[in-house]
């Protein structure tokens, strides 16, 4: 049985309502994003999740807090998991933020490569205690584009001029890497 990762975005923040870029700025959730975080909660609770994994960064960590209050499910923070370091452009407003560092790193800050990686890491650990298990990871952009790229395979080239459209979860399954003889993990299609 493969790893079952349900990635969800942190819900709704002040920041998203006022169009700032809030990068590793913690952030607050909005009335409205807090209603969110609510209805994700209704959504998962039942779903089969053995453990949530959050970046802990304030928007995503209130937004696991509100989904599973009163649930036993365990929530863990991880920095890893953090959005990309926009560096001395971390709040600005997100128009002024379109110039996309994928290689160089922002003034300050890292690259978008960079962020995957980081990322990447917590995959890599993710077999250690949770391999055979449906896990709920509340993250960002960063986050997303790591499971597209190091679970579907697809190119960070393509990922950073893409659209970031919101959905209720994204799906993604991967076998667990002791099983292989490489030790790599191996690409599997996303289901969702």
């Amino acid at each position: 049985m493969p790893t079952e990762i349900v990635f969800e975005t942190h819900s709704w923040s002040e920041d998203n309502d006022r169009g700032i870029a809030t990068g590793w700025l913690p952030g607050r959730l909005s009335p409205r994003g807090r209603a969110l975080a609510a209805e994700l909660g209704q959504r998962r609770r039942d779903d089969g999740i053995a453990a949530v994994f959050t970046s802990d960064l304030r928007r995503a960590a209130e937004t696991a807090d509100i989904a599973f209050s009163g649930t036993p499910i365990p929530v863990l923070h991880d920095w890893r998991l953090r959005e990309c370091n926009y560096g001395h452009r971390n709040g600005m407003p997100a128009a002024e933020l379109q110039d996309r560092y994928l290689d160089e790193p922002y003034p300050g800050g890292e690259s978008w490569r960079q962020a995957v990686h980081r990322v990447g890491r917590f995959l890599d650990d993710l077999p250690l205690l949770w391999a055979h298990q449906r896990i709920l990871v509340i993250g960002h952009v960063a986050t997303r584009w790591t499971l597209d790229h190091r679970i579907n395979g697809v190119r960070l080239e393509d990922l950073i001029n893409a659209d970031f459209a919101w959905r209720e979860g994204w799906e993604y399954r991967i076998a667990d890497p002791r099983d292989r003889q490489d030790g790599t993990l191996p690409t599997q299609t996303s289901a969702g």
